[in-house]
């Protein structure tokens, strides 16, 4: 099983390796900071704060944080997204995939995963989500957003996807340790159906 994990994850980010300008391209203009806000307003003390942001593709959400006034450090398992990153935001960028995650213990604020854990098949997740819920400080902010679905996954194109409703993705949440704190659908303004996104926040409790 392990052998088909990696496979999977190779050929997700080779698809990103070899499209990265474009990515870059289609993405930089996107307006997440509902989300920023959403992870930021729900880290308690007092800032700045050390943000990891989770598969940070070139670097957008890197440089926001920073703008802001927070330390962000980048994790991405694209070679050319971490060099890309780097080079757009200044940051501190490591080059890891998700399934192979070797994080420093209790050292983050907050954990910011926009637009990625969905690449991460459902026999994985749970390992991932224990790396990331280590890595957040007791009371730390874990940060979400995938697009939803009907608890299916597969390939769509080159690109392997997991698509959970709320309910399923609060179990795996749950079981991770982490407890619920918030949860919306994007864009915001729309008809449910016109909202593909889910978004969640959760937190690592401190006893």
């Amino acid at each position: 099983m392990n052998d088909d994990i990696d496979a999977i994850t190779r050929r997700t980010l080779d698809h990103y390796e070899r499209n990265a300008e474009q990515f870059f391209a289609g993405t930089i203009d996107h307006d997440v900071s509902q989300n920023v806000a959403a992870l930021l307003g729900a880290i308690e003390g007092a800032p700045p704060y050390t943000i990891l942001d989770v598969g940070c593709g070139p670097g957008r959400d890197l440089k926001a944080f920073s703008a802001l006034g927070h330390h962000a450090i980048g994790v991405d398992g694209a070679a050319h997204f971490v060099e890309m990153a780097r080079a757009y935001s200044g940051c501190e960028v490591w080059r890891q995939d998700l399934v192979h995650l070797d994080l420093p213990g209790a050292r983050f604020d907050g954990v910011f995963a926009n637009a990625v854990l969905f690449h991460v098949p459902s026999a994985v997740l749970p390992k991932v989500l224990a790396d990331l819920y280590a890595c957040l400080k007791p009371g730390g902010v874990l940060f979400s957003s995938n697009p939803r679905g009907h608890n299916q996954e597969g390939w769509n194109g080159e690109r392997y996807g997991s698509y959970h409703d709320l309910e399923h993705w609060q179990q795996f949440m749950q079981a991770a340790g982490f407890v619920h704190l918030n949860h919306y659908y994007r864009p915001a303004g729309l008809p449910r159906e016109q909202q593909p996104w889910l978004a969640s926040v959760w937190r690592k409790p401190v006893g």
